[in-house]
């Protein structure tokens, strides 16, 4: 038996995740907080689903789920779940950044930490943090709370990453670090991309051919792969102007 967790699994990527997996014939555990959503995946497979209704912005429910899923020998566990908002960071809510904080940061902490020793006693397994380009990046004015959160993410995998190669151990860990992808993700945050974006299918058909290779960073297209290459020779401030000045068109077209 082969076994999969996906977080934010009712749509998007993490959908998308899910009926890759099951044509690898892994049963999934599906995590969210559409449970119609959720089941109607499970219906559409051919693999036994457990699906689990958690809303991850609250941190009792990520420790509670935490607990549970160390009940079970994960092969694959993709913390996919997160949403972004933009605006000023002075008119955001607060109540707003705090759930994004929870989501985006704590659940994603709370899980790897939960699961993480049981991959490291079996000695194998992958673990995939969904990031974004915005982690790799040093700021985003007018997204800042979720760039910093999205920077939490790829600072914690690569750290992870680097106890597990001191470890020699067989447990690969990954961060997925898409530009835009056509998901809901651009409606809940208010936001248009100047980039077009990828079909999610793809972006997680990719994902996971990458996480197989044990491949640290996963940037799916050529575009952003240079971008955040040539990001490597600007300054900090010169990178956080150059990404506000995309930011601030948004804001003028909301």
């Amino acid at each position: 038996m082969k076994l999969a967790c996906i977080t934010g699994a009712s749509s998007g990527i993490g959908k998308e995740f899910a009926y890759l997996l099951s044509d690898l014939e892994y049963d999934l555990i599906l995590v969210g907080r559409n449970t119609d959503a959720l089941h109607e995946i499970a219906n559409n497979v051919a693999v036994r689903c457990k699906c689990i209704t958690c809303d991850l912005s609250d941190e009792k429910s990520c420790v509670k789920l935490g607990r549970k899923l160390r009940q079970y020998p994960l092969d694959i566990m993709i913390n996919n779940a997160g949403f972004g908002e933009l605006g000023e960071f002075t008119e955001t809510k607060l109540k707003n950044d705090i759930n994004m904080i929870n989501v985006n940061i704590k659940a994603v902490h709370i899980l790897t930490k939960a699961v993480l020793p049981g991959f490291i006693q079996r000695d194998r397994g992958y673990i995939m943090n969904v990031a974004s380009s915005a982690g790799l990046l040093p700021g985003g004015p007018y997204m800042s709370t979720y760039y910093a959160t999205k920077a939490y993410v790829t600072s914690l995998t690569t750290a992870i990453h680097g106890e597990l190669r001191d470890l020699k151990s067989n447990v690969h860990i990954s961060m997925l670090c898409p530009g835009p992808v056509d998901t809901n993700f651009n409606n809940v945050a208010n936001v248009k991309f100047a980039l077009s974006g990828i079909p999610a299918d793809y972006c997680a058909y990719y994902a996971l051919c990458k996480m197989f290779t044990g491949k640290l960073t996963i940037i799916p297209t050529f575009t952003m792969k240079a971008g955040v290459f040539g990001s490597r020779f600007l300054p900090r401030q010169v990178l956080a102007f150059m990404t506000g000045h995309q930011q601030k068109k948004k804001t003028d077209n909301i």
